[in-house]
């Protein structure tokens, strides 16, 4: 190693090339980087998906969920199995094993899913697929006073515009719109227009499959060459419907559909109000995939609305920046480049005031090179521009040039001692070599543990390793190899040398440090190693007492420390079945409450700290990371109300303080069951997440009431809630002697019955961009009172209609909203915050919960 830095000492081209070298490629490098908010991340986990339409969820659980398990249970690779059984779905997430690379477990996963038998016959396709954390660039909010339909047309169009849209730094690839339904096509018959002419669901069902419909024929073979046979006659429409011939008659005549139906080409059944500052809206979400660049999505997004937007939207029609990702990225690359500037400058001033000033800039020339230098790297290991390695690059800014101090220091000592620099550079450097060299490769042991985090953590995580190791590195290459040629050509120390003033300031400051080390620091050192034994004791004394401060919570431990966020949320769950109106009330309050909130809170400029306020009922658009993989929940008893703020930056008052005010403006809410208000910040989950499994459902519920209650006598914590909650009302139906002797049996009853009340799918139909599914059912008003059951009509297979009440009887019910499953037992999660706004700390609230499960065990 001496002899490598004697030669960079004496070769000066061939440092500053190196140098030269490092800093452009460096530089090169990092416009052309990805750059996203968070690390792309890939779970090792596998969600199969499978739609089972207007089943409950123990319907679900028997019919999906328990065959899929069972068939899966025993493949290797598979670390834990967690099902959800949830109205008319079942999703089912495999957690791959530590070691096992997820795409061959999902291969495996398939093979065994697909050849199962018994699936439930109604169930649709299952579709399996690898869970990906999506990155969200920012969210478009869409408003006006109009009609949902006209707000989705618009959306689809502004989605293509964005899509198309070329005059940006980058083109748009992925934009997805949310608060929205689907569009289907409704072909309602009343009970009395089947009984005038005779009719059954199956007969109208199959009627408009045999006249809507695209058919290959074959082809001519002419002499003139070949001619294509086509039936081209599926219908899109209600209007191409409705000319559909359900009947025809002895005479000749027929019956269209539109005589005995009412066709409504319209959203599928199920209500949904979102709106932005109380005006109706839609979200239009926009995404970056692959390398794409987040900063210059937004900036094209930006650029789009500002400049062509206002071409294409109507007088009247809003359309607003919602929720701005981006903003995180630039306000970490700003401060990046800030702490960078202000270090370079700090480190030359501070050495400058104790060592020459061209020796201060030549050491503080380390941080450039060092950063590009691991820049450079970063491709080669994965790693992006994001928040996790812009922390990295401010972490490690700090520590980078400890080496080079240390290395430049020692020469200028033995320069001062009267070697020429170019003998004192290389000697200066070697002799402290393994100082420097330790120096680092402790500081480097430190964080590659990091390197061997497993799960998500672990694809998460090593940003910060990847980033600070390199950096270390290029830094100690940088001291050994690069400083001491530039340190060599310095001019040799000359004490007779006149000083102008800024020198002799700069003499002042290094006699003052030299005179405290002689006068103190040198007299306590030699105190200390002549009583070694009473130092090290002392030192061990106040490590004891440090950890004894931090064991009796003194000093309170956090995961993730709090951060101020400018949106916070709350989100509704009301009891399964309620009407929509009643959800709607629900919002509506939540609202009103929120907005009080601008009148009490103002920002420094006294301003109200509420921006904007984004309210849905029937859905919960605003998800984040790991709860964004389902997509958005969409039912007709949950809500959400979401309120972007004031910059924190600006506010004299925290979001907890917030979102407590919010909480009592807010009061009872009539019906609620569930009613979370929360901050978007860094978070590792709830505060109070456990889960309780077992055979049993009645000792599960029992344990969880008895563990709410021991939650809810906890000082500080709130928000208690569990996912055990009673669904929708059922009536099951079972079958009468009569019917039997009629003929029916029990799948006959049923089947009619689901035509009726759900619908009988009959195509589904591409229309556009959109999937739309054909039903065949009663009109809405024939499906809103149990009177309307009783009063259908049950055809038997010789063409006669009986009563339903006569063959068969409906008894009320009720069954779980979701069932939840983990290694194929039943499972019960219980969830619950901590109010930090009173000084509440989710660790003290931990331990004191692990002392009570222990005496709930003995029990």
């Amino acid at each position: 190693m001496e002899g490598l830095i004697t030669w960079f000492s004496k070769n000066h081209v061939a440092a500053n090339f190196v140098m030269a070298l490092v800093i452009i490629y460096g530089v090169i490098t990092w416009p052309t980087m990805k750059k996203e908010i968070f690390p792309e991340t890939a779970i090792d986990a596998i969600l199969i998906s499978v739609p089972f339409p207007n089943a409950t969820p123990t319907e679900v659980e028997k019919g999906i969920i328990i065959p899929i398990e069972e068939s899966i249970q025993n493949l290797d690779g598979i670390e834990s199995i967690r099902s959800t059984a949830t109205q008319g779905r079942a999703g089912i997430t495999v957690n791959a094993a530590v070691g096992y690379d997820v795409r061959n477990v999902m291969d495996d996963v398939k093979t065994r899913v697909d050849a199962i038998t018994n699936l439930a016959e109604q169930a649709e396709e299952p579709v399996l697929e690898q869970l990906i954390l999506k990155n969200q660039v920012l969210s478009l909010a869409l408003s006006a006073d109009t009609s949902e339909s006209a707000l989705r047309d618009l959306a689809d169009e502004i989605r293509t515009a964005l899509l198309t849209y070329d005059q940006g730094s980058t083109k748009i690839t992925q934009v997805i719109i949310a608060g929205i339904r689907d569009y289907e096509i409704s072909i309602e018959i009343s009970e009395n227009r089947l009984q005038q002419y005779g009719l059954t669901f199956d007969q109208v069902s199959r009627a408009i499959r045999q006249s809507s419909l695209d058919l290959p024929g074959g082809s001519v073979r002419t002499s003139t060459g070949e001619v294509l046979i086509r039936t081209e006659a599926r219908r899109y429409t209600a209007k191409e419907f409705s000319n559909i011939t359900v009947v025809t008659r002895p005479d000749g005549s027929v019956v269209k559909l539109s005589d005995i139906a009412h066709i409504r080409d319209a959203f599928k059944e199920g209500d949904v109000d979102t709106r932005f500052n109380n005006r109706p809206a839609l979200l239009i979400n926009v995404l970056r995939v692959g390398n794409e660049d987040t900063l210059k999505i937004a900036e094209t997004v930006k650029k789009y609305i500002s400049e062509e937007s206002p071409k294409i939207l109507p007088r009247g029609v809003s359309l607003e920046i919602w929720r701005d990702d981006s903003l995180l990225l630039q306000g970490r690359l700003d401060l990046l480049i800030r702490n960078g500037i202000f270090g370079l400058i700090l480190v030359a001033i501070v050495l400058a005031l104790f060592l020459r000033p061209s020796l201060a800039f030549l050491v503080a020339l380390g941080i450039p090179v060092s950063f590009c230098g691991a820049v450079i790297l970063m491709p080669y290991t994965g790693i992006s521009i994001n928040l996790i390695s812009l922390f990295a690059f401010i972490l490690v800014l700090g520590i980078v040039v400890d080496d080079a101090i240390v290395v430049g220091e020692n020469v200028y000592r033995r320069m001062r001692l009267g070697e020429h620099p170019s003998i004192a550079a290389p000697k200066g450097t070697h002799e402290v070599g393994v100082v420097v060299i330790f120096g680092i490769l402790t500081t480097v042991m430190a964080f590659t543990p990091m390197l061997g985090l497993s799960g998500v953590s672990g694809k998460i995580w090593p940003n910060i390793p990847l980033i600070v190791i390199p950096t270390l590195i290029f830094s100690l290459l940088q001291s050994k190899l690069i400083l001491p040629s530039h340190l060599a050509a310095l001019k040799p120390y000359d004490p007779d040398q006149k000083k102008g003033a800024i020198m002799r300031f700069q003499a002042f400051f290094a006699r003052g440090l030299e005179n405290f080390v002689t006068s103190f620091y040198r007299p306590a050192l030699a105190l200390c190693l002549n009583f070694r034994w009473v130092v090290f004791t002392g030192f061990v004394a106040l490590l004891v007492v440090c950890f004894a401060y931090v064991a009796n919570g003194h000093i309170r431990f956090e995961f993730l420390p709090t951060v101020e966020g400018d949106v916070i949320s709350a989100r509704l769950e009301m009891s399964e079945g309620v009407p929509f109106e009643t959800t709607q009330r629900a919002v509506n309050q939540l609202t009103a409450a929120g907005l009080a909130l601008g009148d009490k809170f103002k920002d420094q400029e006294g301003n109200s700290v509420v921006k904007n306020v984004l309210s849905s009922a029937g859905s919960q658009p605003f998800v984040l990371g790991f709860e964004g993989l389902g997509g958005t929940p969409t039912a007709t008893n949950i809500g959400e109300v979401t309120i972007e703020l004031s910059p924190a930056a600006g506010r004299d008052f925290t979001t907890d303080q917030l979102i407590s005010q919010w909480r009592e403006n807010t009061g009872a809410v009539p019906g609620a069951i569930d009613l979370l208000f929360r901050t978007e910040t860094a978070s590792g989950g709830n505060a109070i997440d456990l889960e309780i499994t077992g055979p049993a459902i009645a000792d599960l519920k029992a344990a969880t009431e008895d563990m709410k209650s021991y939650l809810n006598n906890i000082e500080g914590v709130i928000d208690v809630s569990d996912s055990d909650k009673e669904g929708k009302r059922e009536l099951k139906l079972e079958i009468l002697p009569k019917a039997e002797a009629l003929g029916l049996r029990l799948e006959d009853i049923a089947n009619q019955v689901r035509q009726g009340f759900f619908g009988e799918e009959i195509q589904r139909l591409q229309r556009g961009k959109d999937e739309v599914i054909v039903y065949v059912r009663y009109p809405r008003s024939q499906r809103k009172s149990i009177a309307d059951l009783e009063n259908s009509r049950i055809r038997t297979a010789d063409g006669s209609e009986v009563l339903f009440t006569e063959v068969a009887t409906a008894s009320f019910g009720r069954s779980p909203s979701a069932i939840q499953r983990t290694d194929g037992q039943r499972a019960i999660q219980i969830t619950a915050d901590v109010d930090k706004g009173g000084g509440a700390n989710a660790n003290e609230v931990v331990a004191s919960l692990n002392q009570g499960l222990e005496t709930y065990q003995d029990k």
